[in-house]
């Protein structure tokens, strides 16, 4: 891959180049957010790669790692692409890209689901919430 992440990441979690091409022409042009010299924006990809890594796992943006960038950028980023409508177009181009290489059967879909009582649910409505009065301990305060 032309622009990996330090060793620490497996490759399962990296977008590849075919499809890295394909999206970095949706992504918006990243600036510095101040005039004055500092921090360059961080890579578009490593800030997609993160993004995907932590949808992908489940874990918290904070606890992404940091090859990738900091949680809060990670997780600023994906606000800004879901906000502008981006993060949908490239859900939809990833789609596109693995119906090319592994086929979606696209006429035929299913949800599973299932509806049922809750076991202990009763008949009775809920009664009010009785007040809990404050408590007097030792010292005399609330």
């Amino acid at each position: 891959m032309a622009a990996t992440v330090d060793q620490g990441i497996s490759e399962k979690y990296l977008i590849p180049d075919r499809l890295w091409e394909r999206m970095k022409d949706l992504l918006p042009v990243r600036e510095r957010r101040y005039r004055n010299p500092g921090r360059k924006p961080l890579e578009s990809r490593k800030v997609l790669n993160g993004i995907f890594y932590v949808l992908r796992t489940g874990c918290q943006w904070k606890a992404a790692p940091r090859e990738f960038g900091s949680g809060s950028s990670l997780h600023r980023y994906f606000q800004q692409l879901v906000k502008l409508g981006i993060f949908e177009q490239l859900r939809k181009l990833a789609l596109e890209e693995y119906d090319e290489l592994k086929g979606i059967q696209w006429e035929w879909q299913s949800i599973d689901g299932a509806t049922s009582k809750a076991p202990l649910g009763g008949e009775k409505k809920p009664g009010p919430i009785p007040r809990i009065a404050p408590s007097r301990g030792p010292s005399g305060r609330c």
